[in-house]
C-alpha cells in the first residue's frame, strides 16, 4: 500500500487539481441531473419544517409529506402558469409598445439635435421588440420539458422528505453513540444553511410582493411578472434585484416617459432600504459575511456549470460546499485561505453561548 506522506507535496497538489478539473467537467456534463438534485435539496430544506409540524399534529409521515409536496407542487405550477400568461399578454401587446418605443426614441434623438450631439451612425430607432421577444422565448425551456423537469424535482423532493428524519439515526450508527465533534459541527452549520435559505426566501417573497403590488397600482404593464422575477432573482447577490428591476423600469419608461422610469427607480431604492437591509442583512451581515470575491467567483462558477439554476442558487450551493470543506480536518484550510472560516467560528460561538444560557436557566 502506498504511503501518501512519502509523495512530494507538488505531485499531490497536481493530482488534487487534476481531480478537481475532472469533477468540475463531470458536474457540467451532468448539469441536468445535478440541478434536479440540488433544487430538491433546497426545497427539502425549505419545506421540511412544515412536514415536521404536521407530524407533530399526529399525521403519519407519508400523509404529511404528500400534503406538503402536493401543496408546493400546486404553488409552483400556479406560478408557472401565471408567468406564462403574463408573458403571453406581454407578447400580444408588443406592437403597441413598439409604437411607444418609436416615440420615446424619437424624443431622445430630438434632444440630441437640440444639444448639438452628432448621430451620424444612428439616424433612426433600430430596436425591434418583437424580434427580441422571439429570441428570448426560443432560449427558454419548452413547456413540456419544463413540466418534466418539475416532475423529477417533485419526485426527488418527495422521497428526500421521507428519508430526512432517518438520516441522523443512520449517521449515529456509522459514528457510534459517542458524540463526534465534526459531526455536531456539521449539524450546526447545516442548520445555519437552512436558516439562510429560509430567511432569503421570506425576504424575496416580501420584496417581490411589495414591488409587484406597487407596480400594479402604478399601472406598469406585467407588474405581476416583474414581482415574480424579483422573488426568483433575489437569490443572486448584488445584481439580482437590479436585473429584476430593469424590465419594470424599461416598460415604465415606455408607458409614462422618463418620470415613470424615475418613479420605479425610487421604488426600487426604497424597497432595498426598507425590506432588504433590515430583514435580510440581519442574517447576512452578522452571521454570513462571505468575501465579495468569493461570491462573484461562485456566481461565475455555478452559472458556467449549471446554467441559470446555478446562477440563482449560487450562494446556497457554495455554502453547502464550504460546510463540507469545514467538516473535514484535511480540507478546512481551503475555507481559511478564502477567508470564510470565521463564519463557522461565529456559528460555534453562538451555539456555545446558547448552551450556556440554557444551562443557566435550568440551574
Amino acid at each position: 500500500m502506498i504511503d501518501t506522506r512519502t509523495i512530494p507535496v507538488t505531485y499531490r497538489t497536481l493530482v488534487f487539481l487534476a481531480l478537481l478539473i475532472v469533477i468540475v467537467i463531470g458536474i457540467q456534463i451532468t448539469s441536468y441531473i445535478i440541478n434536479i438534485l440540488l433544487l430538491s435539496l433546497v426545497l427539502t430544506m425549505l419545506i421540511y419544517p412544515c412536514v415536521r409540524w404536521l407530524k407533530e399534529k399526529g399525521l403519519p409521515d407519508i400523509a404529511a409529506v404528500s400534503i406538503i409536496t402536493g401543496g408546493a407542487l400546486l404553488i409552483i405550477i400556479a406560478l408557472i402558469l401565471l408567468i406564462l400568461a403574463s408573458i403571453g399578454q406581454l407578447i400580444a401587446d408588443l406592437p403597441f409598445f413598439q409604437t411607444e418605443l418609436q416615440e420615446r426614441l424619437a424624443d431622445i434623438f430630438m434632444l440630441f439635435d437640440r444639444l448639438g450631439i452628432e448621430r451620424t451612425s444612428v439616424t433612426h430607432p433600430t430596436i425591434d421588440l418583437q424580434s427580441t421577444a422571439v429570441i428570448i422565448s426560443q432560449s427558454m425551456l419548452g413547456l413540456g420539458e419544463a413540466l418534466l423537469y418539475i416532475f423529477f424535482i417533485a419526485i426527488t423532493t418527495f422521497f428526500a422528505l421521507l428519508e430526512a428524519p432517518k438520516i441522523p439515526e443512520r449517521i449515529r450508527k456509522i459514528y457510534g453513540s459517542v458524540e463526534n465533534k465534526s459531526l455536531s459541527q456539521f449539524a450546526r452549520m447545516s442548520r445555519f444553511m437552512v436558516d439562510f435559505v429560509v430567511v432569503r426566501t421570506e425576504t424575496n417573497i416580501v420584496h417581490g410582493f411589495l414591488f409587484g403590488g406597487i407596480l400594479y397600482v402604478m399601472g406598469v404593464h406585467s407588474a405581476i411578472l416583474w414581482g415574480i422575477l424579483t422573488v426568483i432573482l433575489g437569490y443572486i447577490p448584488y445584481i439580482g434585484l437590479i436585473i429584476a428591476a430593469i424590465p419594470a423600469i424599461f416598460f415604465a419608461w415606455l408607458q409614462f416617459g422618463i418620470w415613470g422610469a424615475v418613479a420605479v427607480v425610487v421604488v426600487v431604492i426604497i424597497l432595498n432600504v426598507v425590506v432588504e437591509n433590515p430583514v435580510y442583512a440581519h442574517l447576512a451581515s452578522k452571521r454570513f459575511e462571505m468575501p465579495a470575491l468569493v461570491v462573484i467567483l461562485s456566481l461565475i462558477f455555478w452559472s458556467w456549470t449549471l446554467g441559470v439554476v446555478g446562477l440563482v442558487f449560487a450562494v446556497p450551493f457554495t455554502l453547502l460546499i464550504l460546510i463540507i470543506l469545514q467538516s473535514g480536518e484535511e480540507t478546512r484550510w481551503v475555507n481559511t485561505l478564502v477567508g470564510v472560516d470565521t463564519i463557522f467560528e461565529e456559528i460555534a460561538e453562538a451555539k456555545t453561548g446558547e448552551s450556556a444560557d440554557l444551562k443557566e436557566q435550568q440551574e
